[in-house]
C-alpha cells in the first residue's frame, strides 16, 4: 500500500503547482486582452483583423476543413482547453475536492446559484427580445485563471481554503457551461457524422474498460471525435470534454503506486496545463477581446445585452454565491472553509463575477450570426470582468488580515 503521508505531500505539492500556474496564467491572460484592445484601437487594427481572418485549410484526401484562424482558435485550441477542464473535473470528482459530500456541498450549491441568478438577471433585462435572449448564459461562468490571478496579487494573506473554494466553484461553473453549450448551442445535426463520433467514443470506452493506460490511442481517437463532432453541428469543443472523461485516472488492477507515479489522467493534465495557461488561453483572449472602442459611446454599456451581462456578473454572481453560502451555513448544510468568514466569502463572490474566457466563448456561440450583439456582448464581458476584478481585489485588500493567512483553528 502507498504511504499516506507521501500521497498527501504529493497532493499538496500538486495543488500548489496548480494554483501558482493558474495565477500566472491569469496575469498573462490580462496582458493578452490588453494587447488585443491596443491592436484593435490603433493603426495595428488592420494587422489584427488580418490575423483573425487569416484563412487556414487542412485537407486529408476528401476531408477538407477550411476556416479563418479565429475559428480554428475557438473550435480547435479551445477543444484542448475543454479537454483539460474535463480532466480536472474527473480528477476532482474521483479523488479531489468534489469527491466527498462535505467538500462538495458548499461549492456545488454556490456554483448552481451563481449560474442561475446571473442568467435570471440577464433574462429580466432582455426579456421580449428573442435574439438577445440567446446570450442568457454569457454571465453564467467564472474565469478561474483570471480570478486566481487577482488573488495572487494579495500574496500569503489569502487562506488556502479561499483559493480552493474559488477554484472548485469555477470547476463546477465550467461543468455547467459545458452542459449549457451541449444543450443550447448546437446547429443542425448530421447523424452520419455523429455516428462516426459515437464509434470513436465507443473505442475509447473499450480502451478504458480494458485498462489501457497508454495515452496515444485515446488522443488519436479523440482527434477523430473532434473532426466528426465539428462536421456534425455539435460544437467541436465538446470532443475535448468527451476525450478527457475517457482518460483513465486510476489503475483498476492497482498496479500504479499513486505515491510515486501519476495516473494517465494526471500525466496528461500536467503536460497540458502549461500549454493551456501560457499559450492557448492567452491566444484565445488576444483573438476574441479586441474590441474597437471607437465604435461605442459610454451609453452603449446601458443597452440591454451589455447591461444584462454587467449586472449578471457584477451583481448576480455575488448575490447567488454569497447568498447561497449564507443560507447553506444557516441551515447546517455546509460551512465556510477554515480561515474564511462572511467578509472573505463576499470577496469570493465578487471575484466569481470575472467571467472573461468562458463568457467570451459563450458570447461567440450565442451571437455568431448577430455581429452587433456579439460586439455589445464582448463590451459587457470586458467591462463586467474589470469591475468584478477591481471590486473583488479592493474588498479583499482591505478586509483580509494583514498577516499571512493560516488554516489552523
Amino acid at each position: 500500500m502507498p504511504n499516506n503521508k507521501s500521497i498527501l505531500e504529493r497532493a499538496a505539492h500538486g495543488l500548489n503547482d496548480f494554483l501558482r500556474l493558474e495565477a500566472a496564467g491569469g496575469i498573462l491572460l490580462i496582458a493578452a486582452a490588453a494587447l488585443a484592445l491596443l491592436c484593435a484601437n490603433t493603426p495595428l487594427e488592420e494587422f489584427y483583423d488580418g490575423f483573425r481572418e487569416l484563412p487556414v485549410v487542412v485537407q486529408f484526401g476528401d476531408l477538407r476543413i477550411a476556416k479563418p484562424l479565429l475559428l480554428w482558435i475557438n473550435d480547435g485550441l479551445m477543444a484542448v482547453f475543454f479537454l483539460l477542464v474535463a480532466l480536472e473535473i474527473k480528477r476532482e470528482a474521483l479523488s479531489g475536492q468534489l469527491s466527498s459530500r462535505e467538500q462538495l456541498s458548499l461549492p456545488l450549491l454556490c456554483a448552481v446559484a451563481g449560474v442561475a441568478v446571473p442568467a435570471g438577471i440577464f433574462w429580466w433585462i432582455n426579456r421580449g427580445d428573442a435574439t438577445a435572449m440567446q446570450g442568457w448564459a454569457v454571465p453564467a461562468a467564472t474565469d478561474i485563471a483570471f480570478a486566481l490571478g487577482i488573488l495572487s496579487l494579495l500574496g500569503s494573506r489569502v487562506p488556502v481554503g479561499m483559493k480552493l473554494l474559488l477554484s472548485t466553484i469555477a470547476v463546477v461553473d465550467d461543468l455547467a457551461a459545458i452542459i449549457i453549450i451541449a444543450l443550447f448551442y448546437t446547429s443542425d445535426l448530421s447523424m452520419t457524422a455523429l455516428g462516426f463520433a459515437g464509434a470513436a467514443i465507443a473505442g475509447m470506452f473499450v480502451l478504458n474498460r480494458r485498462n489501457v493506460t497508454a495515452l496515444t490511442p485515446y488522443l488519436l481517437l479523440g482527434a477523430v471525435v473532434w473532426v466528426c463532432v465539428l462536421k456534425s453541428g455539435v460544437h467541436a469543443t465538446l470532443a475535448g470534454v468527451i476525450t478527457g472523461l475517457m482518460i483513465p485516472h486510476y489503475d483498476r488492477k492497482d498496479e500504479i503506486d499513486d505515491a510515486v507515479q501519476d495516473s494517465p489522467l494526471e500525466t496528461l493534465e500536467h503536460a497540458l496545463h502549461p500549454w493551456v495557461a501560457y499559450l492557448i488561453l492567452p491566444v484565445f483572449a488576444f483573438a476574441n477581446a479586441g474590441l474597437a472602442l471607437g465604435d461605442f459611446v459610454p451609453e452603449d454599456v446601458l443597452k440591454p445585452v451589455p447591461l444584462g451581462i454587467l449586472f449578471g456578473l457584477v451583481l448576480g454572481k455575488p448575490i447567488g454565491v454569497v447568498g447561497m453560502a449564507v443560507l447553506a451555513k444557516a441551515a447546517g448544510i455546509a460551512r465556510y472553509p477554515q480561515g474564511m468568514d462572511f467578509r472573505s466569502m463576499l470577496g469570493v463572490g465578487l471575484l466569481c463575477g470575472v467571467g472573461f474566457t468562458m463568457s467570451l466563448f459563450i458570447a461567440s456561440l450565442a451571437f455568431s450570426g448577430a455581429g452587433n450583439l456579439r460586439h455589445y456582448a464582448v463590451l459587457g464581458v470586458l467591462v463586467a470582468s474589470v469591475v468584478a476584478a477591481l471590486s473583488g481585489y479592493l474588498w479583499l485588500r482591505f478586509t483580509l488580515p494583514k498577516e499571512a493567512a493560516t488554516d489552523a483553528g
